[in-house]
């Protein structure tokens, strides 16, 4: 797979991850109907419901979104997933490569507590992704609840 490699994307992953940037998501698409070169194609600062209204119902994509959330009034913490979008619409030659393409994404994008794949938006509401992050991520001061 060729692509992620880019300067762009590199510099949005770094974007994400960066405590001192506002951008909290990226995303990467195919650069053309055929062929598997990725680019970077949106970020933005409106979180995991911004993400999810940039996804094309066509396509593969691959997300990658900064969670923030309040264990307690004394602490936040930061985490990331990586969303692994099919769009009802994409190719099945597309869609058979996601396995193996996938992978390459997430060792690109390594930071990361959960990767998700999906095709349903509702999966990417925020509540549930918190619950999600949660789950693995050690101490929860809440029981368990959002």
């Amino acid at each position: 797979m060729s692509g992620l490699d880019a300067p762009e994307i590199v510099a949005a992953y770094e974007a994400v991850r960066s405590d001192k940037d506002a951008t909290n998501w990226l995303l990467i698409s195919y650069s053309a109907p055929t062929g598997n070169k990725l680019s970077l194609s949106k970020t933005g600062s409106g979180g995991l419901k911004e993400l999810a209204e940039s996804l094309d119902d066509s396509d593969v994509q691959y997300g990658y979104v900064r969670v923030q959330y309040a264990n307690d009034a004394e602490s936040t913490r930061v985490k990331f997933a990586v969303v692994v979008w099919i769009g009802e619409g994409t190719k099945v030659m597309r869609k058979a490569r996601v396995s193996v393409e996938s992978g390459d994404v997430k060792r690109h994008l390594s930071h990361h507590s959960i990767a998700l794949t999906t095709s349903d938006r509702a999966e990417l509401d925020e509540k549930d992704i918190v619950a999600r992050l949660r789950a693995v991520g050690g101490a929860d001061y809440n029981g368990g609840r959002g």
